[in-house]
């Protein structure tokens, strides 16, 4: 089955034609239906989301700023391999603003915001059971976007998804490594605990630990399947 086959309808997705047809595609790559280095056929696409080829085209030039697809001129498009350069890149990020992020929160947060973590944690607890993963990444993505919501800097959880892309993709090929979800389970309990404490420290220091768990299993990853890396960390 080609990627385009596994592109979600666009009723799934909110916003302009042309925000859904990004969004369907973007789903796609992060979630690796479609495979790093697999070819994008724009026709297939259209056929698949019942669109011209304006908005597809679009969507694959907004893709290829994300770093997502390569554009090879007399070759084709085709979705970007990972780059441990990126990868690094986005994690330092990643780990800049919610380390920060954490510490700031910590002493101030509100019983109501610590509710709602404990309820997305209990949520995380079940999809572990069932072994969910695609599940269990919606939600420790909606935990994340809350800590940093918190802040009540609005712009900021948007400026940590968009370095987190790449980031984001590879970590669908780790959460499967038998214990891996139960482990992250147990990192995000840390955390919360950190934040029942109200422990600025005990906060900064959890969500380091955890956001550097990442590399960990990323880096022997990238010997194991070099097909899905790029050569020397570059695009």
């Amino acid at each position: 089955m080609n990627g385009a086959a596994r592109l979600l309808p666009l009723d799934r997705f909110q916003g302009s034609l042309g925000q859904r047809v990004y969004q369907s595609l973007q789903q796609a790559i992060l979630t690796l239906a479609y495979r790093p280095g697999e070819i994008i056929r724009k026709p297939e696409i259209c056929d698949r989301l019942g669109v011209s080829r304006s908005p597809v085209a679009d969507a694959v030039a907004r893709l290829a700023a994300d770093g997502l697809v390569d554009v090879v001129p007399q070759a084709g498009t085709f979705v970007g391999r990972l780059s441990m350069t990126h990868i690094r890149e986005g994690a330092f990020i990643r780990e800049a603003i919610e380390v920060a992020a954490a510490e700031l929160v910590a002493p101030r947060i509100t019983d109501d915001q610590l509710r709602e973590l404990r309820r997305n944690l209990m949520l995380q607890e079940a999809l572990v059971i069932d072994g969910d993963h695609q599940g269990f990444m919606e939600l420790d993505g909606q935990m994340h976007e809350m800590m940093l919501s918190f802040t009540g800097f609005p712009r900021l959880p948007q400026v940590s998804q968009t370095a987190w892309l790449n980031v984001h993709r590879a970590r669908q090929l780790i959460l499967p490594v038998e214990g891996r979800l139960a482990a992250t389970l147990a990192e995000h309990r840390s955390i919360l605990a950190a934040f029942e404490a109200r422990d600025a420290a005990a906060a900064r220091h959890t969500v380091q630990q955890h956001l550097r768990q990442l590399l960990t299993y990323l880096e022997p990853l990238e010997r194991e399947r070099p097909d899905l890396f790029s050569s020397q960390g570059q695009p």
